[in-house]
Order: structure tokens, then C-alpha cells, then sequence
């Protein structure tokens, strides 16, 4: 991973610096590129957020090989990790490999180490057209995200989607208001509840399942709960679309207590290693995203530096569980943590 750091940082020159920790400090209003709005509050939030919370040491125990696999709308997976929606290599990460390059990496750097990547969605065309034909060349085993368009546009690329053969499409809903989006004259926008179920029902109806990005309330939970989705991802869009908001690991508790086995449940923001990974399944998480870590292993090792990143996630999540005592990633609880009391 420290060559392909290294390579992702020469690759990425002027666009993302690969700090040695990545808490949106030093790119705080570089958007685009990969740093958050404004003050880069937001982004900066996540990180603190997780940072706050603490994992309780116990070594009196019989944890030795913790069980790490799980199962996500209907996925087996080898670590409860997806690869997060992240699309625009020319004009975000610095242009030096080709989107198809990017995508390539990650979609079949997921597949080979046991776990899935999920594309993005954008302007210009080549960026979701790139992701389906990553997903459809290995054989629909990706999920695509769409950005919350109008009706028809949305239409066309679910079409191309299901053309991919995958299983799960997934919503950005998040996206709403993204800058650079704006810029380009082509925004988009909330949705209300009968227009959400609309497009819930539409996917539904090809036989895929829904997941629904972008949900920081318990309210907008219940909402996505309500109109039938299948999962919603508990996100702030990396602090990229809003100044100012909540970090994720402070919001996620009180949203799975109120949706938890009604859907499920997915957390991203902020999340670097194994520790953080058990911190937000902890928090209620049933899985985790994770964006940036991995754009910054496939610019700079494209397949094989996704494996790495992966394998390295492995080796934290059952380092930090043997020193927890957790046995299982679905025996996860708030018991592991010490946390602040506003939980």
C-alpha cells in the first residue's frame, strides 16, 4: 500500500494530496477535486465523529478467529466493506488513468477479493456509461448509483442499468445540489416521497432491489423505510454537497435504532480502517462504504491496489475484533464502544 500511495500521489497531483490521514483538512473547499464544500466542515465532521468515539480494549476471552463474511441484500460477502460510488477521474483525481481504468479497478478489484464496488453516476456521459460496462463484463456484479435526475432522464439510465444484469441499483439522493453538477448546467434535485416510491416501484418492478444514498435523519429514514426501499446508506456525500452537516457516526444510532430490520442499513463517511469499520457496525451499521481510500488505491495500483486495500481492511477488522473480544461481525453492539453521552 505504500507504493501505491506513492503512485497515487504523483498521479494526483494539484486534485488530492493522499495525506497520511485523510480528514479533508488540506482540500477543504476544493470542489472539484476531492475535498468538501465550503469550509470542509462536513467532511472534516465524519472524521471527527468517529475519531470521538472509542473502542474498549478486553483480552480476557476466547476470540481468536473472529468471523468477518456477512451477507447484504442477499450478497455473501468476505467483509461487510463496499467500494463507494465515486465517478469524474478527469476532473476529480487528476486524469492520469482513463475512467474505464478506474472503474475496471475497482469493480473487478471488489469481485476478486470477495466483496462489491458500486459505480457513479454524472457529466459527462462516459462516466456512468464506463461503470455499466464494468458491471456487465463482470457479469452484472457491481451496483450502479444514479444521481436524483428528472423522470425521463432517470428512466434511461435504469434501461442501461438493467442492461448491466446487475441486482441492485442505488440512488445518490445525496448528490442534490452537487456543485460541480451546477456548474455544468445539469442539476438535480430532492424528491418527494410519491415521486421517491415512483422510482422505488420502477425498480422494483425489473426486479432489482433499491438502495437509497444520502439519508442523515431518522425522519428521511423512516421516509425511505415507508416508500419501500430495500437499504439506505447513511451519508453526507462525502461533505462534498452541504457546509456545515452532522458527522455520520453521530447521526447513525439514532437512524438504525429507528429503522434497524425494516432495511438495511449502510453507513459511509469517514471510514479509514478496520477500527472504523467496527466502530460504525457498532453504531448500527449492518455494512459500510468506503470512497475515497479506494479511489486513491485504484489511481494509484488500479486492480491490484483495490485487492490490497481490501486485504489490508481484512487483516484491521479481525486484528481490532480478537483485541475487542467480538466473535462475529453480526455481534456487533455499542458494548465495544465507550462514547459520548449525547448516544
Amino acid at each position: 500500500m505504500q507504493e501505491v500511495r506513492k503512485i497515487a500521489k504523483e498521479r494526483m497531483q494539484g486534485f488530492c494530496r493522499v495525506c497520511p490521514v485523510c480528514d479533508g483538512r488540506a482540500c477543504a473547499g476544493e470542489t472539484p477535486g476531492m475535498g468538501g464544500c465550503g469550509t470542509g466542515s462536513s467532511f472534516h465532521n465524519n472524521m471527527k465523529s468517529l475519531k470521538n468515539i472509542h473502542v474498549n480494549m478486553r483480552l480476557i476471552h476466547e476470540v481468536r478467529n473472529p468471523e468477518i463474511s456477512c451477507s447484504v441484500l442477499g450478497m455473501d460477502l468476505e467483509i461487510p466493506v463496499l467500494a463507494a460510488p465515486i465517478g469524474g477521474v478527469s476532473f476529480n483525481m487528476g486524469g492520469k488513468i482513463t475512467e474505464e481504468q478506474y472503474v475496471k479497478a475497482v469493480i473487478d478489484g471488489c469481485k476478486e477479493s470477495g466483496t462489491i464496488g458500486c459505480t457513479g453516476d454524472g457529466v459527462p456521459a462516459f462516466i456512468h456509461e464506463s461503470g455499466y460496462k464494468a458491471i456487465s463484463e463482470a457479469g452484472g456484479f457491481g451496483i450502479p448509483f444514479i444521481k436524483p435526475w428528472d423522470s425521463k432522464e432517470f428512466d434511461e439510465k435504469l434501461e442501461k442499468a438493467i442492461e448491466a444484469n446487475c441486482s441492485i441499483i442505488g440512488m445518490d439522493i445525496d448528490a442534490a445540489g452537487l456543485i460541480t453538477l451546477a456548474k455544468m448546467g445539469r442539476p438535480v434535485s430532492p424528491k418527494s416521497p410519491e415521486e421517491l416510491k415512483t422510482i422505488v416501484d420502477k425498480v422494483h418492478a425489473k426486479g432489482k432491489k433499491f438502495i437509497l444514498k444520502g439519508i442523515m435523519t431518522a425522519a428521511d429514514a423512516r421516509a425511505a423505510a415507508d416508500v419501500g426501499c430495500d437499504a439506505i446508506v447513511v451519508s453526507n456525500h462525502g461533505g462534498r454537497v452541504l457546509d456545515h452537516a452532522m458527522g455520520v457516526a453521530d447521526v447513525l444510532p439514532e437512524i438504525a435504532q429507528r429503522v434497524k430490520g425494516q432495511l438495511t442499513v449502510l453507513a459511509d463517511g469517514g471510514i479509514r480502517d478496520g477500527v472504523d469499520i467496527l466502530k460504525m457496525l457498532a453504531l448500527g451499521a449492518d455494512a459500510v462504504m468506503i470512497g475515497r481510500p479506494f479511489s486513491i488505491a485504484a489511481v494509484g495500483g488500479e486492480k491490484e491496489g483495490v485487492k490490497a486495500y481490501i486485504e489490508m481492511l481484512k487483516g484491521q477488522l479481525k486484528s481490532t475484533m480478537v483485541l475487542v473480544g467480538c466473535p462475529s461481525v453480526q455481534e456487533t453492539s455499542m458494548r465495544l464502544l465507550s462514547i459520548p453521552k449525547i448516544y
